[in-house]
């Protein structure tokens, strides 16, 4: 039976459910409270110059390509897409080390930097290929609504692949400190440490060496508007500028509407793709299934300060995606999860799209983004962010022997207090909710209110966790939950 749905915000999960919700032939309506769509993947446009102000990595492009699949679509309909090679570069203080497009070549980096290295990769990649197969088929695109749902016979042959960590693991393999950077760099994404990462998870390895590293042309925005244009050819509505202020619980303890711009609208079924604990804000305190010393006791992914800086002339070695692991990893690490302040000796992390995509850039000019990983809840001032872009910049010139303060034609900051006031972000964290091993699947935020009937929740703070293609799957597997229960 079609409903009225409304969906609260447009980010990735947002809008992938809305689509499967319209497909099935539910009437969807997308409330979001920017004036564009694409909730942390918005874009930045400026003299010429074109910024993703969130997700900057195209990972897992299987994930994509099965999403737009079930419309009978495929990504280069909607989009263009590049594999970049170098897929990225990791700078040291002594030397930078580029990885490259393909296992084979980047078994040869490894074999140069550690003899008997490229052995142990081989082994370690393929295991985690074999742990992204499960993960993908068995795993990620279950709905979190049982621990039953972890338990297959190739799970039941991994159990200690969730007893040990992904640090742990790297390390038995691996002797040298730059390699052992590199392969524990890709679970960063999951918004925990190494350490504190299951070693299932080393699949994200496997993401990472085995399928590559990819560039939308235009930037991963037009991802956004590829997926805006398939709800919208699929009869959603989307309603820019229209925060929502709360959610209308009836007498029967039923959501029932939402309250936008001082209006009232009426709905069957709300599903808030909005940061969570915001979302659970927006109801009376007796519907909300998590206390305010639940989301403190969370270990939750960093947020960050970052910059959009715009170049009045090409820039020299650098690529696409560059990580400065110039500085000591764990010290920075122990400053976001374990002494939460802002950190004495940062790692960064620099993108420059204009070096392979020169649409994003003025001719002769380079694009440049800036992130440094921080602790949620921090303070945050100006003066702060201009220390540490100083900070930035002095090692970005030492590190790629250059000057270019002389040449910033403009720069930009998004920081703590802007993660909350654009996106409602608890303590204004950046991606959500670690996936640690008590932060797993079922033991994450529920997609389904367990005291409101006809409420649901998507991304990145709930099932399966943070990132963009776990997002589109958050998504997917919120739209199939609404069908299963709303007509119960």
């Amino acid at each position: 039976m079609s409903q009225k749905i409304a969906v609260i915000g447009s980010g990735f999960s947002s809008l992938a459910a809305a689509s499967y919700l319209a497909q099935a032939g539910h009437e969807v309506t997308i409330f979001e409270k920017n004036d564009t769509v694409g909730g942390r993947a918005r874009r930045l446009e400026r003299d010429g110059f074109t910024f993703d102000i969130g997700p900057s990595w195209y990972w897992m492009p299987d994930i994509f390509e099965r999403f737009f699949a079930d419309f009978d679509k495929k990504p280069s309909d909607f989009y263009a897409l590049d594999k970049l090679s170098p897929a990225y570069a990791v700078v040291f203080k002594e030397d930078t080390i580029k990885i490259a497009d393909n296992l084979e070549d980047i078994k040869s980096t490894f074999e140069s930097i550690e003899p008997g290295s490229s052995k142990a990769l081989d082994e370690f990649i393929s295991e985690a290929e074999e742990h992204y197969e499960i993960a993908i088929k068995n795993l990620v695109y279950r709905p979190g609504e049982s621990p039953m749902e972890l338990v297959t016979l190739q799970t039941a042959k991994k159990v200690g692949a969730f007893l040990s960590n992904v640090s742990r693991d790297v390390r038995k393999k691996f002797q040298n400190p730059k390699l052992i950077s590199i392969l524990e760099f890709p679970v960063l994404f999951l918004g925990a440490t190494p350490q504190n990462t299951p070693s299932f998870y080393n699949f994200m390895n496997y993401a990472d060496f085995g399928l590559g590293t990819w560039h939308p042309k235009g930037g991963m925005y037009e991802v956004i508007l590829a997926m805006k244009k398939l709800a919208q050819s699929l009869g959603v509505v989307i309603q820019t500028k229209s925060p929502v202020d709360r959610i209308l619980i009836d007498e029967k303890d039923r959501a029932h509407g939402i309250m936008t711009n001082g209006q009232k609208f009426l709905f069957d079924v709300i599903l808030s793709g909005a940061d969570y604990h915001h979302s659970e804000t927006l109801l009376p305190e007796k519907h909300r299934q998590y206390s305010e010393k639940y989301w403190s006791k969370k270990t939750f992914a960093p947020s960050s300060l970052i910059f959009y800086v715009g170049f009045d002339k090409k820039l020299k070695n650098i690529e696409h995606h560059n990580l400065f692991f110039d500085t000591d990893f764990t010290k920075h690490a122990n400053e976001i999860y374990e002494d939460p302040r802002w950190p004495e000796d940062p790692l960064f992390y620099a993108n420059f799209t204009s070096v392979t995509d020169p649409s994003t850039a003025p001719e002769g000019c380079e694009n440049g983004f800036f992130l440094i990983p921080l602790a949620p809840g921090l303070e945050d001032t100006p003066q702060l962010r201009e220390k540490y872009f100083d900070i930035v910049i002095d090692r970005f010139e030492k590190r790629t022997q250059q000057k270019v303060r002389d040449h910033i034609l403009f720069k930009e900051s998004f920081c703590v207090n802007d993660f909350i006031s654009a996106y409602n972000s608890y303590k204004g964290n950046a991606y959500g909710m670690a996936n640690t091993l008590m932060q797993t699947a079922f033991l994450r935020p529920n997609l389904r209110s367990r005291k409101v009937k006809n409420l649901y929740f998507t991304g990145q703070l709930t099932v399966p966790g943070p990132g963009v293609p776990p997002s589109l799957i958050s998504g997917k597997l919120a739209a199939q939950l609404i069908n299963k229960y709303s007509n119960q």
